[in-house]
């Protein structure tokens, strides 16, 4: 199993049935495929749309999200204008947004739309929904491709959110900002703490209730 799909089965795991659920461009697609029997959630998507249907089921060439991909949509779905859209997603009417991270600092902040110096498409509606939506999950691969950590004590990079992630999930485990700081509270089978201590540069609170990631087989 590849960190990417560690990652979206685990997150699946934080939705609640009947949640209204929009999900970024990326990894965060991915997990409306890993949602836990039982569990329903409506898809919204900032270029129009609620009841998309996951990634990959029953595709329609005539739509897609707002990643571009071609997506269905369910039997009492609809589509709208994007006035009608932000208008759900500032007026606090989104449950969960599920944002990829450039970096999450220990205060909760994220950065996660641009890199000084480096030709990026625009913010898009990433700004909206941490603002707009009652909880912000960020799912994220732990180290950058150069190894070096994304979550640090402060962000480097300009802001998305100030303050506005609840929770943090990447393939080495899942961490809740706290009040008191960033808390981890679940580990991937086979991880030692000391593994992710070494790859954080952020203070870590080891939960006393440390517990082993689920949803992973």
């Amino acid at each position: 199993m590849n960190a990417k799909e560690i990652i979206a089965r685990r997150v699946a795991l934080e939705m609640q049935d009947g949640d209204v659920v929009n999900l970024g461009i990326g990894l965060p697609t991915m997990v409306a495929n890993y949602l836990p029997e039982g569990i329903s959630v409506i898809l919204q998507s900032e270029n129009g749309f609620v009841g998309l249907c996951s990634v990959g089921a029953t595709p329609d060439d005539n739509l897609v999200n707002a990643g571009g991909q071609h997506c269905g949509i369910q039997l009492g779905g609809a589509t709208f204008d994007s006035a009608m859209s932000f208008s759900l997603i500032r007026g606090g009417h989104v449950d969960v947004t599920v944002l990829g991270g450039l970096q999450v600092d220990q205060y909760g902040n994220l950065a996660n739309w641009m890199v000084p110096g480096k030709m990026v498409p625009g913010m898009g509606g990433a700004m909206d929904l941490v603002t707009g939506a009652k909880k912000v999950i960020v799912a994220m691969e732990h180290c950058a491709k150069d190894g070096t950590a994304k979550i640090l004590k402060e962000c480097t990079l300009p802001l998305t959110g100030k303050g506005k992630v609840n929770v943090l999930v990447t393939e080495l485990g899942v961490f809740r900002v706290a009040p008191e700081g960033l808390v981890l509270e679940e580990i991937a089978p086979g991880v030692e703490v000391e593994n992710i201590v070494a790859k954080t540069e952020a203070t870590l609170i080891i939960s006393p209730d440390l517990k082993t990631m689920q949803n992973l087989t």
